[in-house]
């Protein structure tokens, strides 16, 4: 069996070397999410016309994937301008052709950078079922920005994130960072991004990552969906004094076959298992308080198809050397598992061996800057084979970037420069860690290779971190640890590497 499936690989070695590696398609759909999201748009004549393309373009990627709808996600997008303007109101586009489209026809109206003024006008939209908003639905603001503003924006913003609004920043220009990071929901290394317009695709996926943490946390949801169970989870509403939990489910086209199931109030969550694959549930959490009334919470979940091992690999971790292979999902009928793999082009093969309770292993001993193509198959108790391919590239030596260095550009600034990562390096990542005051993340395009840090106390010690941004692995970051001095003393930085 064993010599069969080598020789096997070696064939699909073969055919795979001249093969180019197939592109990035585009990212699963996020789904149990529910809220409004509107998006602040710096529609005034600070803003060219190539950056307000680049806008549109960056807020169509970051809601591809999530789902729209009465009970998923809305979206609206006001303009900041001389007077603010709402483009759509938040119930006009149900579903992702339309509101692309929407995106695509939207135009700049030019005048002035009132941001005050539209942060006022949020507050009501966001709130108002006129302009189609939800009630008792999570509410999230994106603003993205140049980083000027003609008026003040500074309670206009606090009274939006007093009404519970997450508020999350991206400026594509300098901007005062003090005042950002104030008007940016906490902590601001998660809620405000700096970054050049060119360079907004770095930051999407983190973004899109944020605002789904926001729009799940409150309401009922699915996690870990299997062909025969899931996973609800629900915002905590009751303790084990205050009541209990039930939880109703069935099949959306057989509600007859309600299932009902009772939880203390201590739960957040619960498993359901024994389902149908591939069948839509109507699930309804209702909340029993002998103290408080909560209305009832549902949710629909689709569990998936009859599984079978393995229905994806994963490759994580890559280094020069080694890098780990995962797979799902892991079943009882599975005995165990072979993992084959060999470099493209080339026809050595090596196997490693992994017992069936396991679903990942690390593969070691690799050649840098290599591709190589890794085979996980499922050896079913039965007899069975199930096999599934999965390319992997190794990291060059050096993946990092090298010689941080720093330069003193005047009382509480610092010029951080370094030289350029190797690789297909698609930008670059700066962290200030500040001894005094919030940290801060600029991200950079590939072409720049220095900073500046700004608002560094004097007599504070505080920790630069660059990592370098690639598309298929992680970089790894270099750190220094910078000093300023005191003011009583001569002008200068003085910075040491740690140990």
């Amino acid at each position: 069996m064993l010599a069969k499936a080598v020789l096997s690989l070696g064939l699909w070695l073969r055919f795979a070397a001249g093969q180019d590696t197939p592109e990035r398609g585009p990212r699963p759909p996020i789904s149990n999410t529910e809220g409004d999201l509107l998006f602040l748009l710096d529609s005034s004549a600070s803003v060219s016309h190539y950056e307000f393309s680049r806008v549109k373009e960056f807020m169509w990627d970051l809601l591809q994937p999530f789902t729209f709808g009465p009970r998923d996600v809305q979206t609206s997008i006001i303009h900041i301008s001389t007077t603010p303007t709402m483009e759509f109101p938040f119930d006009r586009h149900p579903s992702g052709g339309s509101l692309r489209q929407a995106i695509r026809d939207t135009r700049q109206l030019m005048g002035d950078t009132n941001t005050g003024k539209a942060l006022s006008f949020a507050k009501e939209k966001l709130f108002s079922g006129e302009a189609g908003a939800r009630p008792d639905v999570p509410k999230v603001l994106v603003w993205v920005t140049d980083g000027f503003s003609t008026d003040d924006i500074s309670e206009p913003m606090q009274l939006l994130k007093d009404m519970g609004v997450t508020v999350f920043i991206v400026s594509t220009g300098r901007g005062n960072y003090l005042e950002l990071s104030a008007a940016a929901s906490q902590p601001p290394d998660k809620h405000l991004h700096f970054v050049d317009v060119d360079d907004l695709p770095i930051i999407t996926k983190e973004l899109q990552d944020g605002i789904r943490d926001v729009l799940q946390a409150n309401r009922l949801h699915a996690v870990d969906v299997t062909s025969s169970s899931f996973r609800l989870m629900w915002p905590k509403l009751l303790s084990q004094e205050t009541g209990y939990y039930t939880l109703e489910y069935a099949p959306t086209d057989d509600l007859a076959r309600k299932r009902t199931k009772q939880v203390s109030g201590a739960h957040t969550s619960l498993v359901l298992s024994n389902l149908a694959p591939e069948t839509t549930y109507e699930v309804a959490l209702i909340p029993e308080s002998n103290v408080h009334y909560f209305p009832p919470q549902t949710t629909r979940v689709t569990t998936l198809a009859e599984e079978i091992s393995p229905a994806q690999v994963l490759i994580s971790e890559s280094g020069p050397r080694s890098f780990h292979v995962s797979w799902a999902p892991t079943l009882d009928s599975v005995m165990g598992y072979q993992v084959l793999y060999g470099p493209l082009p080339g026809n050595s093969v090596k196997v490693l061996e992994v017992d069936g309770r396991h679903n990942s292993t690390v593969v070691e001993n690799l050649a840098p800057n290599t591709t190589y193509l890794v085979t996980v198959t499922a050896i079913y108790r039965s007899g069975k084979e199930k096999s599934l391919s999965a390319k992997a590239c190794t990291q060059e030596e050096g993946s990092k970037v090298r010689h941080l260095r720093f330069e003193d550009m005047g009382p509480n600034t610092l010029k951080a420069s370094w030289d350029s990562a190797d690789g297909q390096v698609l930008g670059y990542k700066v962290r200030c860690r500040r001894q005094t005051g919030p940290s801060s993340v600029l991200s950079v395009s590939p072409r720049v290779h220095s900073v500046l840090l700004t608002d560094l106390a004097s007599g504070t010690t505080n920790k630069v971190c660059v990592k370098p941004v690639y598309r298929n692995q992680p970089g790894r970051r270099l750190c220094r640890v910078v000093h300023m001095q005191p003011v009583t003393e001569a002008q200068g930085y003085r910075h040491r590497q740690r140990a």
